[in-house]
């Protein structure tokens, strides 16, 4: 489906609108990507030359040395990038796309660009079925307990989904002031059970995790980690990358959908059941981190157009190394302390969702 030119929202998107303009700007971010990884595994409480660093991947990765192999096949150097940081990296690049793809996915399947897991509650109720998994014991023992705390916060984050999309369509239709306050009522109400159950709770051990849970942080990133957020992360993004057709369609509404054959409803719950398994999986894996979902979708189509066949590559691209930079951010910004990457995302997503919140005449869709 082709979306109006008008859609296409600057002249950046009118250089990427032909392929060749298109697959140059993607190769672009994927160096860009490279460089950014190199960069924050190399800094840090000891920081490690760049060079080094890559000759330190490279042979991780493939085997092959470049140059003098000291410092390279082990020593601390290798340690700290391989056993550390490099999960750590790469647990944000999973992230950062993961919340991007869910953003944008929400803000087309609602049709309203203030649509995001974090500002709907949907990562408050993630978080709420975290701390019932920790707290109570929802069977988070043995090699099950990551799964299981997975499971518990994607039933919290679609709960939170249906009770949110629900409250905001009583009463006639659904708009983005009813959506907004209907998140700020779920999302006070998951934090509030979250809190009793941590009062009544006695586990300080999983106090402090739960604490952990609602700044967000990669500091717990391991390789044991990344298999189950890697497998979900990539197959939505390479689901939703045959869904392009849809998500314009949504975006021109459901009657010009009725026209071409498209059941719009059927499509809607299903996204909103993948955009939970992804947000309960990222929450289970680092916490709740907000603003992401809203902000880089929101950026991305200013600069190329509200076209899915071109957002969705451009935002899980530059959603994944914003959070890489902002995870650097939060490891340096204080010297020898660690801010949670929460606080940082927050710092610079919530003025950007006031702007939207005030900003006169803002189009999404057409609409």
């Amino acid at each position: 489906m082709h979306v109006p030119s008008s859609q296409q929202g600057s002249k950046l998107a009118a250089l990427i609108h032909s392929k060749a303009g298109f697959y140059s700007f993607v190769f672009l971010l994927l160096i860009l990507a490279l460089f950014s990884i190199g960069v924050s595994v190399s800094l840090g409480q000891v920081d490690i030359p760049l060079g080094q660093t890559y000759r330190i991947l490279l042979y991780k990765i493939t085997g092959f040395i470049i140059g003098d192999p000291s410092g390279v096949v082990s020593g601390s150097y290798t340690d700290i990038i391989w056993s550390i940081r490099f999960p750590r990296v790469l647990l944000a690049l999973l992230v950062g796309a993961g919340l991007s793809l869910c953003g944008m996915v929400m803000q087309a399947t609602v049709q309203n660009p203030l649509a995001d897991p974090y500002i709907l509650g949907i990562s408050s109720g993630a978080s709420l079925g975290a701390t019932f998994a920790i707290l109570v014991g929802f069977g988070a023992v043995g090699m099950f307990a990551q799964y299981s705390l997975a499971f518990g916060a994607f039933i919290g984050a679609f709960g939170a989904s249906l009770l949110v999309l629900t409250l905001a369509g009583l009463g006639g239709k659904m708009t983005s002031v009813k959506l907004v306050l209907s998140g700020m009522v779920i999302n006070a109400l998951c934090l509030a059970f979250s809190n009793f159950i941590v009062y009544f709770a006695n586990n300080a051990e999983g106090i402090r995790t739960v604490t952990f849970w609602t700044m967000g942080s990669l500091a717990t990133a391991t390789w044991s980690k990344l298999p189950l957020i890697s497998i979900i992360v990539v197959l939505a993004i390479l689901f939703f990358l045959i869904q392009t057709r849809i998500l314009n369609t949504m975006l021109v509404g459901d009657e010009a959908a009725v026209t071409l054959g498209i059941n719009l409803s059927s499509f809607r719950k299903f996204y909103l059941l993948a955009t939970a398994l992804i947000t309960g999986v990222i929450v289970a894996s680092c916490g709740m981190i907000g603003f992401v979902g809203l902000i880089i979708p929101h950026i991305v189509r200013g600069m190329v157009g509200s076209d899915h066949r071109r957002l969705l590559p451009i935002t899980v691209l530059i959603g994944a190394i914003f959070l890489v930079w902002t995870d650097v951010l939060a490891r340096t910004i204080v010297p020898s302390v660690e801010l949670p990457i929460g606080i940082i995302t927050a710092m610079i997503g919530a003025p950007l969702f006031m702007y939207m919140l005030v900003k006169k005449g803002y189009s999404f869709g057409g609409k």
